[in-house]
Protein backbone atom coordinates (compact mmCIF):
# COMPACT_ATOMS: atom_id res chain seq x y z
CA UNK A 1 0.00 0.00 0.00
CA UNK A 2 2.86 2.32 0.88
CA UNK A 3 4.55 1.51 -2.44
CA UNK A 4 1.40 2.46 -4.32
CA UNK A 5 1.14 5.74 -2.43
CA UNK A 6 4.79 6.56 -3.13
CA UNK A 7 4.35 5.80 -6.82
CA UNK A 8 1.24 8.01 -7.01
CA UNK A 9 3.06 10.77 -5.15
CA UNK A 10 5.96 10.60 -7.62
CA UNK A 11 3.58 10.48 -10.59
CA UNK A 12 1.65 13.50 -9.34
CA UNK A 13 4.90 15.35 -8.79
CA UNK A 14 6.08 14.61 -12.31
CA UNK A 15 2.74 15.69 -13.75
CA UNK A 16 2.91 18.91 -11.75
CA UNK A 17 6.49 19.52 -12.92
CA UNK A 18 5.51 18.92 -16.56
CA UNK A 19 2.58 21.32 -16.17
CA UNK A 20 4.88 23.98 -14.66
CA UNK A 21 7.40 23.46 -17.48
CA UNK A 22 4.62 23.84 -20.03
CA UNK A 23 3.45 27.07 -18.33
CA UNK A 24 7.02 28.43 -18.24
CA UNK A 25 7.46 27.62 -21.94
CA UNK A 26 4.11 29.27 -22.74
CA UNK A 27 5.05 32.37 -20.75
CA UNK A 28 8.48 32.44 -22.43
CA UNK A 29 6.85 32.36 -25.89
CA UNK A 30 4.42 35.06 -24.83
CA UNK A 31 7.30 37.16 -23.50
CA UNK A 32 9.19 36.73 -26.79
CA UNK A 33 6.09 37.79 -28.74
CA UNK A 34 5.62 40.79 -26.46
CA UNK A 35 9.29 41.72 -26.90
CA UNK A 36 8.99 41.39 -30.69
CA UNK A 37 5.81 43.51 -30.64
CA UNK A 38 7.58 46.09 -28.47
CA UNK A 39 10.52 46.20 -30.89
CA UNK A 40 8.13 46.66 -33.82
CA UNK A 41 6.26 49.37 -31.90
CA UNK A 42 9.49 51.24 -31.18
CA UNK A 43 10.60 50.87 -34.81
CA UNK A 44 7.24 52.22 -36.03
CA UNK A 45 7.59 55.23 -33.73
CA UNK A 46 11.16 55.88 -34.91
CA UNK A 47 10.15 55.65 -38.58
CA UNK A 48 7.07 57.83 -38.12
CA UNK A 49 9.10 60.73 -36.76
CA UNK A 50 9.11 63.83 -38.94
CA UNK A 51 12.87 64.06 -38.49
CA UNK A 52 16.01 62.05 -39.14
CA UNK A 53 17.13 60.18 -36.01
CA UNK A 54 20.41 58.67 -34.90
CA UNK A 55 21.24 57.00 -31.57
CA UNK A 56 24.98 56.98 -30.84
CA UNK A 57 26.74 55.06 -28.03
CA UNK A 58 29.56 56.41 -25.86
CA UNK A 59 32.15 55.24 -28.41
CA UNK A 60 30.55 57.23 -31.21
CA UNK A 61 29.04 54.16 -32.89
CA UNK A 62 25.55 54.53 -34.36
CA UNK A 63 23.36 51.83 -32.82
CA UNK A 64 20.01 52.97 -34.22
CA UNK A 65 18.78 55.18 -37.06
CA UNK A 66 15.64 55.59 -39.15
CA UNK A 67 15.04 55.69 -42.91
CA UNK A 68 15.19 59.51 -43.02
CA UNK A 69 18.69 59.35 -41.54
CA UNK A 70 19.67 56.76 -44.16
CA UNK A 71 18.46 59.11 -46.91
CA UNK A 72 20.65 61.95 -45.58
CA UNK A 73 23.97 60.20 -45.95
CA UNK A 74 26.74 62.52 -44.78
CA UNK A 75 24.61 64.89 -42.68
CA UNK A 76 25.68 63.29 -39.39
CA UNK A 77 29.30 64.19 -40.17
CA UNK A 78 28.44 67.91 -40.27
CA UNK A 79 26.77 67.97 -36.85
CA UNK A 80 28.67 69.40 -33.87
CA UNK A 81 27.95 66.77 -31.22
CA UNK A 82 29.02 69.13 -28.42
CA UNK A 83 26.07 71.46 -29.02
CA UNK A 84 22.56 70.61 -27.86
CA UNK A 85 20.92 72.83 -30.49
CA UNK A 86 22.26 74.14 -33.80
CA UNK A 87 21.45 74.59 -37.50
CA UNK A 88 23.22 72.78 -40.33
CA UNK A 89 23.11 73.39 -44.08
CA UNK A 90 23.28 70.22 -46.17
CA UNK A 91 22.84 70.01 -49.97
CA UNK A 92 20.84 73.27 -50.23
CA UNK A 93 18.65 72.17 -47.31
CA UNK A 94 18.60 73.46 -43.74
CA UNK A 95 18.18 71.30 -40.63
CA UNK A 96 17.50 72.15 -36.98
CA UNK A 97 19.60 69.80 -34.83
CA UNK A 98 18.63 68.75 -31.29
CA UNK A 99 20.86 66.46 -29.23
CA UNK A 100 19.80 64.86 -25.92
CA UNK A 101 21.75 62.53 -23.62
CA UNK A 102 20.17 59.28 -22.40
CA UNK A 103 22.63 57.44 -20.18
CA UNK A 104 25.71 56.74 -22.29
CA UNK A 105 23.80 57.28 -25.54
CA UNK A 106 23.24 60.44 -27.56
CA UNK A 107 19.91 60.89 -29.36
CA UNK A 108 20.29 63.17 -32.40
CA UNK A 109 17.27 64.61 -34.23
CA UNK A 110 17.56 66.58 -37.51
CA UNK A 111 14.37 68.40 -38.61
CA UNK A 112 14.12 69.86 -42.12
CA UNK A 113 13.44 73.62 -41.81
CA UNK A 114 14.24 74.51 -45.44
CA UNK A 115 10.73 75.85 -46.15
CA UNK A 116 10.77 78.06 -43.06
CA UNK A 117 14.23 79.43 -43.92
CA UNK A 118 13.15 80.03 -47.52
CA UNK A 119 9.98 81.84 -46.41
CA UNK A 120 11.92 84.05 -44.01
CA UNK A 121 14.45 84.85 -46.73
CA UNK A 122 11.67 85.73 -49.18
CA UNK A 123 10.04 88.06 -46.66
CA UNK A 124 13.35 89.88 -46.15
CA UNK A 125 14.11 90.01 -49.85
CA UNK A 126 10.57 91.18 -50.57
CA UNK A 127 10.88 94.08 -48.12
CA UNK A 128 14.19 95.18 -49.65
CA UNK A 129 12.86 94.74 -53.19
CA UNK A 130 9.74 96.80 -52.44
CA UNK A 131 11.86 99.63 -51.02
CA UNK A 132 14.21 99.62 -54.01
CA UNK A 133 11.28 99.50 -56.43
CA UNK A 134 9.75 102.63 -54.95
CA UNK A 135 13.11 104.40 -55.02
CA UNK A 136 13.77 103.45 -58.66
CA UNK A 137 10.28 104.18 -60.01
CA UNK A 138 10.53 107.99 -59.78
CA UNK A 139 13.77 108.44 -61.80
CA UNK A 140 12.65 105.81 -64.32
CA UNK A 141 9.39 107.72 -64.82
CA UNK A 142 11.33 110.90 -65.47
CA UNK A 143 13.60 109.15 -67.98
CA UNK A 144 10.57 107.67 -69.79
CA UNK A 145 8.98 111.12 -70.06
CA UNK A 146 12.19 112.70 -71.36
CA UNK A 147 12.76 109.99 -73.99
CA UNK A 148 9.18 110.43 -75.28
CA UNK A 149 9.84 114.16 -75.71
CA UNK A 150 13.24 113.49 -77.24
CA UNK A 151 11.76 111.04 -79.76
CA UNK A 152 9.54 113.78 -81.22
CA UNK A 153 12.49 116.15 -81.74
CA UNK A 154 15.20 113.73 -82.85
CA UNK A 155 16.64 113.24 -86.29
CA UNK A 156 15.63 109.99 -88.03
CA UNK A 157 19.11 108.49 -87.56
CA UNK A 158 18.77 108.81 -83.73
CA UNK A 159 15.30 107.28 -83.46
CA UNK A 160 16.47 103.60 -83.23
CA UNK A 161 18.78 104.54 -80.36
CA UNK A 162 15.94 106.25 -78.45
CA UNK A 163 13.65 103.28 -79.10
CA UNK A 164 16.25 100.96 -77.55
CA UNK A 165 16.34 103.23 -74.48
CA UNK A 166 12.54 103.00 -74.28
CA UNK A 167 12.70 99.19 -74.47
CA UNK A 168 15.22 99.15 -71.61
CA UNK A 169 12.94 101.43 -69.56
CA UNK A 170 10.00 99.11 -70.32
CA UNK A 171 12.01 96.16 -68.99
CA UNK A 172 12.86 97.99 -65.76
CA UNK A 173 9.24 99.11 -65.28
CA UNK A 174 8.06 95.53 -65.81
CA UNK A 175 10.47 94.24 -63.13
CA UNK A 176 9.35 96.98 -60.71
CA UNK A 177 5.67 96.19 -61.29
CA UNK A 178 6.26 92.46 -60.83
CA UNK A 179 8.28 93.02 -57.66
CA UNK A 180 5.66 95.24 -56.05
CA UNK A 181 2.87 92.86 -57.01
CA UNK A 182 4.80 89.88 -55.64
CA UNK A 183 5.50 91.58 -52.29
CA UNK A 184 1.95 92.91 -51.82
CA UNK A 185 0.14 89.78 -52.98
CA UNK A 186 -2.16 89.09 -55.92
CA UNK A 187 -5.75 90.36 -55.83
CA UNK A 188 -7.74 89.90 -59.05
CA UNK A 189 -10.33 92.27 -60.48
CA UNK A 190 -12.66 90.02 -62.47
CA UNK A 191 -14.08 91.28 -65.75
CA UNK A 192 -14.99 89.94 -69.19
CA UNK A 193 -11.78 89.60 -71.20
CA UNK A 194 -11.89 89.46 -75.00
CA UNK A 195 -9.24 87.01 -76.18
CA UNK A 196 -8.53 89.20 -79.24
CA UNK A 197 -7.63 92.03 -76.84
CA UNK A 198 -5.31 89.68 -74.97
CA UNK A 199 -3.67 88.68 -78.27
CA UNK A 200 -3.18 92.31 -79.33
CA UNK A 201 -1.70 93.23 -75.95
CA UNK A 202 0.80 90.38 -76.32
CA UNK A 203 1.81 91.66 -79.76
CA UNK A 204 2.26 95.18 -78.38
CA UNK A 205 4.45 93.82 -75.56
CA UNK A 206 6.65 92.03 -78.11
CA UNK A 207 7.31 95.37 -79.84
CA UNK A 208 8.56 96.80 -76.53
CA UNK A 209 10.96 93.92 -75.82
CA UNK A 210 14.56 94.01 -77.03
CA UNK A 211 15.99 90.95 -78.78
CA UNK A 212 18.58 90.37 -81.49
CA UNK A 213 17.48 87.23 -83.35
CA UNK A 214 14.87 86.78 -86.04
CA UNK A 215 11.88 85.26 -84.24
CA UNK A 216 8.54 84.24 -85.76
CA UNK A 217 5.50 84.69 -83.49
CA UNK A 218 2.35 82.65 -84.10
CA UNK A 219 -1.06 83.17 -82.47
CA UNK A 220 -3.94 80.76 -83.02
CA UNK A 221 -7.45 80.33 -81.59
CA UNK A 222 -7.70 83.66 -79.74
CA UNK A 223 -11.45 83.98 -80.31
CA UNK A 224 -14.27 84.44 -77.84
CA UNK A 225 -14.06 85.67 -74.28
CA UNK A 226 -13.34 84.58 -70.70
CA UNK A 227 -13.58 85.95 -67.19
CA UNK A 228 -10.47 87.25 -65.46
CA UNK A 229 -8.24 90.21 -64.68
CA UNK A 230 -6.99 91.60 -68.01
CA UNK A 231 -4.00 93.47 -66.54
CA UNK A 232 -2.79 90.43 -64.60
CA UNK A 233 -3.37 88.06 -67.52
CA UNK A 234 -1.41 90.47 -69.74
CA UNK A 235 1.47 90.16 -67.30
CA UNK A 236 1.25 86.34 -67.33
CA UNK A 237 1.30 85.97 -71.12
CA UNK A 238 3.89 88.68 -71.70
CA UNK A 239 6.15 87.02 -69.11
CA UNK A 240 5.86 83.69 -70.89
CA UNK A 241 6.56 85.35 -74.25
CA UNK A 242 9.60 87.19 -72.86
CA UNK A 243 10.91 83.97 -71.32
CA UNK A 244 10.47 82.25 -74.68
CA UNK A 245 12.40 85.07 -76.39
CA UNK A 246 15.21 84.84 -73.82
CA UNK A 247 15.37 81.05 -74.30
CA UNK A 248 15.76 81.55 -78.06
CA UNK A 249 18.40 84.25 -77.49
CA UNK A 250 20.43 81.73 -75.44
CA UNK A 251 20.05 79.02 -78.11
CA UNK A 252 22.77 78.39 -80.72
CA UNK A 253 20.40 78.87 -83.68
CA UNK A 254 20.14 82.22 -85.42
CA UNK A 255 16.35 82.10 -85.72
CA UNK A 256 13.49 80.83 -83.59
CA UNK A 257 9.73 80.48 -83.23
CA UNK A 258 7.26 81.25 -80.45
CA UNK A 259 3.67 80.02 -80.73
CA UNK A 260 0.62 80.68 -78.53
CA UNK A 261 -2.44 78.53 -79.12
CA UNK A 262 -5.81 78.68 -77.36
CA UNK A 263 -8.28 75.81 -77.12
CA UNK A 264 -11.51 75.58 -75.12
CA UNK A 265 -11.99 72.08 -73.73
CA UNK A 266 -14.14 70.70 -70.88
CA UNK A 267 -15.04 74.16 -69.54
CA UNK A 268 -11.37 75.18 -69.40
CA UNK A 269 -9.43 77.70 -71.47
CA UNK A 270 -6.15 75.97 -72.30
CA UNK A 271 -3.27 78.07 -73.62
CA UNK A 272 -0.25 76.27 -75.09
CA UNK A 273 2.99 78.27 -75.26
CA UNK A 274 5.82 76.72 -77.26
CA UNK A 275 9.25 77.97 -78.26
CA UNK A 276 12.35 76.61 -80.00
CA UNK A 277 14.77 77.87 -77.34
CA UNK A 278 16.81 76.12 -74.67
CA UNK A 279 15.14 73.71 -72.25
CA UNK A 280 14.11 74.74 -68.73
CA UNK A 281 15.22 73.34 -65.37
CA UNK A 282 11.95 72.14 -63.83
CA UNK A 283 13.37 72.14 -60.29
CA UNK A 284 13.65 75.96 -60.12
CA UNK A 285 11.25 77.15 -62.83
CA UNK A 286 8.56 78.51 -60.46
CA UNK A 287 10.76 79.27 -57.42
CA UNK A 288 11.11 82.99 -56.63
CA UNK A 289 14.50 84.64 -57.24
CA UNK A 290 15.96 81.48 -58.78
CA UNK A 291 16.74 81.36 -62.48
CA UNK A 292 19.08 79.72 -64.96
CA UNK A 293 18.61 82.49 -67.55
CA UNK A 294 21.37 84.96 -68.34
CA UNK A 295 18.89 87.89 -68.32
CA UNK A 296 16.46 86.59 -65.70
CA UNK A 297 15.66 87.68 -62.15
CA UNK A 298 13.71 84.57 -61.14
CA UNK A 299 10.51 86.47 -60.39
CA UNK A 300 8.48 86.35 -63.62
CA UNK A 301 7.23 82.76 -63.62
CA UNK A 302 6.89 82.69 -59.82
CA UNK A 303 4.49 85.63 -60.12
CA UNK A 304 2.71 83.98 -63.09
CA UNK A 305 1.82 80.92 -61.07
CA UNK A 306 0.50 83.13 -58.24
CA UNK A 307 -1.74 85.00 -60.71
CA UNK A 308 -2.97 81.80 -62.37
CA UNK A 309 -3.74 80.21 -59.00
CA UNK A 310 -5.67 83.34 -58.00
CA UNK A 311 -7.77 82.69 -61.14
CA UNK A 312 -8.31 79.07 -59.93
CA UNK A 313 -6.15 77.80 -62.80
CA UNK A 314 -2.92 75.81 -63.18
CA UNK A 315 0.36 75.77 -65.13
CA UNK A 316 2.11 72.66 -66.40
CA UNK A 317 5.48 72.24 -68.14
CA UNK A 318 6.89 69.55 -70.36
CA UNK A 319 10.33 69.72 -71.98
CA UNK A 320 10.11 67.13 -74.77
CA UNK A 321 8.84 69.00 -76.73
CA UNK A 322 8.97 72.17 -74.66
CA UNK A 323 5.40 73.32 -73.90
CA UNK A 324 3.86 75.40 -71.13
CA UNK A 325 0.14 74.77 -70.62
CA UNK A 326 -1.91 77.42 -68.82
CA UNK A 327 -5.40 76.21 -67.86
CA UNK A 328 -7.99 78.78 -66.73
CA UNK A 329 -11.67 78.23 -65.89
Amino acid sequence: MNDLQDTKHITDGLANLIEQTYQIEKEYKSLNESYANLQKFIKDIVESLGAALWVMDKNGKIVLKNAKADALLGLINLIDLKKQNCEVQFKEMYFAIKITQNGDNKIILATDISDEKRSARLVSMGAVAAHLSHEIRNPIGSIALLTSSLLKRSEPKNIPLIEEIQKAIFRVERIIKATLLFTKGVVINRQIVQLKTLEQNCKNAIKQYAFSKEIEFKFDGFDGQMEGDLDLLDMVFSNFIFNAIDAIEEDDNETGTVSLEHKFDEKMHNFYIKDSGVKIDKSVVFEPFKTTKLKGNGLGLALCIEIVRAHKGSIALQNEPKVFTISLP
